[in-house]
């Protein structure tokens, strides 16, 4: 007994070195480490004006987190000024978590004594230190004084004056006041060298600043510069490379200051009074807060009033998704049957603009015929109507609608936005809501973290918890004994032929609701969503980190699921996500994937400039998926909804489509039939036969690969259309197919004009006999005749063609 219990005290202090308090400019040495339940650990610069410590962000949780020591604060209390966090989504339990500067140099935040939740992955040969510096830059030197990490480097939602920000950095807001975990909004530098926000949401995402009506030029900004570098200095002063500048409103005092991206989607500066206890604002970007993307979420309004601030609101026959979330935004109360213009009315909502989503814009049409022009159109939501000299002395112009977002009232005063809404309906939405007061939940989000084990604290910790172990052993050998008779008695009663049957012909787990659960920290963390259900990040019990999608059909019953599940997971291929397993408990319908490290290949055309061999690599290895699903396994298996959100890339850059075959999950009946019974896709990936009644076939993927290869090469996303202008006339939007075909009308112009078209952000680096055979692959893919369409097999033939890519036929 003596000998087990040294070696396991051994090996305790090897994983983490034992506590020693800090509580000064010294710093943290090499051995040591900083304990959550110590209020005395934490490191304070030397002249007393930042600490770094653990710091509560819900029960039972915390973070490391370095804040300002005025206005005076107590991080039991929650109430500091935090200006960086090195664990905000992936909080600690608040017994035996550890901050663990280790003798090989790596920095180690250490959940529970047990789990590394963050580290900085750095290695010295010489002793090192950890500390603060008066401006608020934690930083890890070896002894000879070289930088080997600093939290400069990597911030959160704040900027500290003299703190460098470049192409590497981002600001990224908290998620709510109150809960610092990620949000929604980012301050970085756009590939084009420009400083921008982004609202970055679950399901859409668009920059609101430099305002996206303006060209760079038009905004005051330059792409010229390559530098990417932005500071704010301690006068107040803050200057960017792309020609950005502003002074704060008490520029030249030299006072504690900070720029915040915070939470509802405003940069704002912050400046400390000269009393020492309240923050100011000195300078914001927005004057207006509703100017800020996504701040109510879909089908929303918001307003901003100088007395009661930001409010938002749902539009009439709307309802709130979430009673505590304005980020979802809001949902339909009604049903609006399509093709039913008679049914249809339009509810006007006086100065009211939902920016971008537009189907089209018509020039000088009447309000009469805007009205019918959307209401012919099933995807119309409602449209913008807007009266404007940007192009001609009183031009009226007509938005049609796919999607309502970032809705906003109080504008110029020359738009109104009319909804579309059951004609029924229409006398009561007038005579209620429409000019009502906006409502705004006051809650707030607070992530909670819950630990079986009580937080009071204990002197001997490693003693103690080994002690436990040991006289728990013959404890845990007899409940072992018993629980594994009670699992066996339900298993058989429970364990379904089928289930077992599919486990047996699959290979993978049927998982329990508590496992997954478990493993998503209550599906904490969502990476995205669709029509099928939404998808989080998870990391299961045998540490494999997975992505876990929560279907979202009711009526499936498990006999059903499990005949799906089980087609799913006979396919397997290297450029198809592969499932680990499943769950069909009760009403639970889960399904586990292997979880892709670089995400979608939509997150990397928009904000990483994927190289051109990394982007054919992709159309080859999307295309092989495809194949397969189409031709190497059941006929019937389709994707029907083939974008760039669902061809997900791995760590080596390889693509594998992703959702394949959940358009069945949903109702595979449907499939027995050549014309399926409800429209599958997204907009502008969709084959025309899903809006003209025809039979659909795998050339719908065909279609919507040829958009994707086209979105490769160009770097438009096809959803928002294309602005084109003639000299005679004003701008108007046209598909991303039509642009292409225009700049590209025979083999001879594709040769001559190929730069026209070809994405920025490769900086005219690419494979021009590659980059011809793209396009033409990618026109022959989108013929409006499905049997003119090749097969995905074909596709393949034409994409590793070794002749010169001119004597490949457009054929359009």
């Amino acid at each position: 007994m003596a000998t087990t219990l040294m070696l396991l005290a051994s090996l305790l202090a090897f994983f983490c070195p034992p506590s020693s308090s800090s509580s000064s400019s010294d710093g943290l040495w090499a051995g040591s480490s900083l304990s959550v339940e110590k209020t005395g650990d934490v490191l304070t610069s030397p002249g007393a004006i930042f600490s770094a410590g653990f710091h509560p962000v819900g029960d039972n949780a915390y973070s490391f987190a370095i804040w300002f020591n005025t206005p005076s604060c107590s991080p039991i209390a929650k109430n500091c000024t935090i200006v960086w966090m090195a664990n905000r989504d992936q909080p600690v339990n608040g017994r035996r978590s550890k901050l663990c500067l280790l003798k090989s140099g790596n920095l180690v935040l250490k959940d529970a004594g047990q789990i590394n939740v963050w580290e900085t992955r750095t290695f010295s040969k010489s002793p090192t230190n950890l500390t603060i510096e008066d401006g608020g830059n934690l930083i890890l030197r070896n002894l000879e004084g070289h930088v080997l990490w600093q939290s400069y480097d990597s911030p959160t939602d704040t900027l500290l004056p003299l703190q460098p920000f470049n192409e590497n950095s981002k600001l990224v807001s908290s998620r709510s006041q109150g809960n610092y975990s990620s949000g929604f909004f980012h301050l970085y530098f756009a590939p084009d060298n420009v400083l921008c926000l982004l609202y970055k949401g679950t399901e859409y995402s668009s920059v609101y600043w430099p305002s996206p009506t303006l060209l760079r030029w038009e905004a005051g900004r330059t792409t010229d510069n390559n530098s990417k570098i932005a500071v704010l200095d301690s006068l107040g002063k803050f200057s960017s490379t792309d020609n950005f500048t502003f002074l704060s409103a008490d520029y030249g005092s030299k006072i504690s200051r900070m720029l915040k991206m915070d939470f509802d989607g405003n940069i704002r500066l912050y400046s400390l009074k000269k009393d020492g206890e309240t923050w100011v604002i000195s300078w914001q970007i927005f004057r207006l807060p509703c100017r800020a993307h996504g701040s109510c979420g879909p089908n929303s309004i918001c307003v901003y009033t100088p007395n009661l601030g930001r409010k938002c609101s749902c539009i009439p026959g709307y309802k709130m998704s979430n009673q505590s979330d304005w980020s979802l935004g809001c949902e339909p109360e009604f049903h609006l049957s399509c093709n039913q213009t008679e049914q249809v009315g339009f509810l006007k909502l006086r100065n009211v603009e939902f920016y971008g989503y537009d189907l089209n814009m018509y020039s000088n049409v009447t309000l009469k015929g805007c009205e019918k022009i959307c209401s012919q159109m099933c995807g119309c939501k409602g449209f913008q109507f807007r009266f404007s000299k940007a192009h001609q002395p009183g031009g009226i112009y007509c938005y049609t609608k796919t999607q309502l977002l970032n809705g906003n009232r109080g504008g110029n005063g020359h738009c109104d936005f009319y909804l579309k809404v059951p004609k029924a309906n229409l006398s009561f939405y007038n005579s209620t809501t429409v000019d009502s007061e906006l409502q705004c939940s006051n809650k707030v989000q607070i992530l909670e973290l819950t630990y079986s084990r009580s937080s009071g604290r204990h002197e001997n910790e490693p003693l103690e918890f080994v002690m436990w172990a040991v006289c728990a052993v013959g404890g845990i050998e007899f409940l072992a004994i018993f629980f594994v008779w009670c699992f066996l008695i339900r298993t058989r009663r429970n364990s379904s032929p089928k289930a077992s049957n599919l486990l047996a012909a699959t290979g993978f787990r049927n998982f329990t609701y508590a496992e997954l659960k478990k493993a998503t920290n209550s599906f904490c963390e969502e990476i995205g969503r669709g029509a099928g259900g939404m998808v989080f990040k998870a990391t299961l019990s045998d540490g494999r980190v997975a992505a876990i999608k929560r279907l979202v059909d009711p009526n499936q019953g498990e006999a059903e699921f499990l005949a799906e599940v089980n087609t799913i997971g006979k396919l397997n291929h290297m450029n198809l996500i592969t499932m680990w397993g499943y769950c069909a408990e009760g009403k639970h319908r889960l399904l586990v994937y292997e979880y892709m490290e670089h995400g979608s290949l939509a997150e990397n055309l928009s904000f990483k400039a994927l190289d051109w061999k990394k982007r054919f690599d992709i159309a080859v290895g999307t295309a092989r998926g495809l194949a397969y699903l189409h031709e190497e396994c059941l006929e019937w298996v389709l994707h029907c909804d083939i974008k760039p959100h669902n061809i997900l890339i791995d760590s080596k850059f390889q693509p594998k489509v992703s959702d394949f075959g959940l358009s069945w999950l949903l109702n595979r009946g449907d499939v027995k039939n050549s014309i399926v019974s409800r429209i599958r896709g997204t907009r502008g990936y969709m084959a025309p036969e899903w809006v003209s009644n025809l039979p659909i076939t795998s050339k719908v993927d065909v279609y919507s690969y040829g958009i994707v290869l086209l979105e490769l090469v160009t770097g438009r996303s096809p959803a928002m259309g294309i602005s084109v202008t003639d000299n005679d006339s004003p701008k108007e939007q046209t598909t991303l197919v039509a642009w292409v075909r225009e700049h590209l009308g025979s083999a001879q112009e594709m040769e001559t004009r190929k730069h026209e078209i070809i994405d920025p952000k490769l900086e005219g680096i690419y494979d021009e006999a590659q980059l011809l055979n793209l396009v033409a692959v990618a026109l022959k893919c989108v013929q409006e005749s499905k049997d003119a369409r090749p097969t995905m097999g074909e596709v393949i033939e034409m994409l590793l063609h070794k002749e010169e890519s001119q004597s490949i036929s457009t054929g359009y």
